[in-house]
């Protein structure tokens, strides 16, 4: 049954700074090309994840590294103003939050990112009291891998308090060993490849293995499937068309924790997620989206 109260999510893992550039293409080697139109947001699985949470009207709690100086305020900021709730657990830190250059394609929304995801830097887990605290009144947890430590630390907290666990497995991290046993759903893409796996049903087999109860794919326009309860489906995603793919698998990632805080069934999640994230494509630029997707109806089953 879906839940009437507001849900709250927390969502642990890697925000940045993304610097966004509308072309008609990318440019070549040693080439200097005008972009179209220019934005400036935060990002980051976890983040952007965060930022669909809070504009569907859940309380979205991003927990992350950030540390001091420019790039670190102008993310903080960003977020809150999205109506994202941020802690920094490595606020004396410097130079912590990476940048990221995105360039858009005009014509289809494809997007290429040159970035750091931050998988130099080792952030301490924050202490059990700290994380009891960050999630004394959460519903649902998501962590996307990135630092690795305090995605553990949130994970065993989740799990102790019996909260379901998204993982985003976007790529394949040493971290998902230990996280992937703890979680409830995992929504993978399907370019996802585990250790030793040649295809993306190898990858699949092994994290069914690792009893995690729920298991997703997504790919892009092509039909989500899944793996739940002992069954198996798919649904087609919504055919829309696509100006900007920017951060469009986060957004997944986020209406389905929504969907899951809400108490929705599995395929009410993943129809509500695919049409959110499909909204998202239709609109240019990081944040012109985030009015459309509120009224997007979340079935209960």
């Amino acid at each position: 049954m879906v839940r009437d109260r507001e849900p709250r999510g927390v969502f642990a893992g890697l925000a940045t700074l993304d610097v966004i550039h509308r072309v008609d293409d990318p440019p070549g080697r040693n080439e200097k090309i005008t972009a179209r139109a220019q934005f400036v947001a935060a990002g980051g699985p976890a983040a952007n994840a965060a930022v669909t949470f809070a504009a569907l009207g859940g309380r979205a709690t991003l927990v992350t590294a950030l540390g001091s100086g420019t790039v670190a305020r102008a993310i903080a900021d960003d977020l809150e103003a999205a109506g994202v709730r941020v802690v920094d657990v490595a606020p004396d830190l410097s130079d912590v939050a990476p940048v990221s250059s995105v360039a858009v394609t005009e014509s289809s929304g494809d997007r290429s990112v040159i970035g750091g995801d931050a998988a130099g830097l080792v952030v301490p887990a924050p202490d059990s009291a700290a994380v009891t605290d960050f999630l004394s009144s959460a519903d649902v947890l998501l962590v996307d891998g990135h630092h690795p430590e305090l995605a553990r630390a949130m994970a065993e907290g989740a799990a102790r308090a019996a909260l379901p666990i998204v993982v985003d497995a976007g790529r394949w991290k040493p971290v998902f060993a230990h996280l992937l046993p703890q979680a409830s759903d995992v929504v993978a893409s399907a370019d996802l490849r585990a250790p030793g796996a040649e295809d993306a049903a190898a990858t699949r087999a092994r994290i069914r293995q690792m009893g995690v109860p729920t298991v997703v794919t997504t790919a892009g326009g092509a039909p989500v499937r899944w793996w739940s309860g002992g069954s198996e489906d798919e649904l087609a995603v919504p055919t829309v068309p696509v100006v900007d793919t920017l951060a469009a698998g986060d957004v997944f990632h986020g209406a389905y924790a929504f969907a899951l805080a809400r108490g929705a069934g599995i395929r009410a999640r993943i129809a509500f997620a695919s049409e959110v994230a499909a909204t998202r494509c239709t609109f240019v630029g990081p944040r012109s989206w985030l009015s459309a997707i509120r009224n997007i109806p979340l079935e209960p089953r």
